[in-house]
């Protein structure tokens, strides 16, 4: 029987038979490459998207790394300020007390000079009575 479509004698498909044989190897062959394509491009886009999600954490995290240093900074500034100002109000209160003072014994040397001036007249007004009782 040497039909198309029928085995020979040595084992071997001839005709329709090898043709489908080889087109289902093809087939195969070609469904092994797509899949380690896919599988490649699939491990590409993998990383890639790693790789912007890193630099999107990166972005963020820059901004926030560099908002949180500003806020420490204010923070610092803010105390020594602080400082700065009790310092200044303690310095104020110190100058207050002195001028207060001070006018306090400006305000005394001219009363004692105005009680010197009411002594020098009596005195003047005794020693002139004194005079003229001497006289008389």
């Amino acid at each position: 029987m040497n039909e198309k479509g029928s085995v020979a004698m040595d084992g071997e498909p001839k005709g329709l038979e090898a043709s489908l044989h080889r087109l289902l190897d093809l087939h195969h062959h070609n469904s092994l490459v797509h899949a380690h394509h896919t599988e490649k491009a699939k491990k590409e886009a993998i990383r890639k998207v790693e790789r912007v999600s890193d630099l999107l954490v990166e972005a963020v995290n820059g901004g926030v790394q560099d908002s949180f240093i500003n806020q420490k900074r204010i923070e610092l500034e803010i105390r020594t300020l602080a400082a700065t100002i009790t310092r200044f109000m303690k310095q104020t209160d110190q100058w207050l007390a002195a001028t207060h003072a001070l006018n306090t014994s400006l305000k005394e040397i001219g009363d004692f000079e105005n009680w010197m001036k009411i002594m020098e007249y009596d005195c003047k007004s005794i020693t002139a009575a004194i005079l003229s009782i001497h006289q008389e």
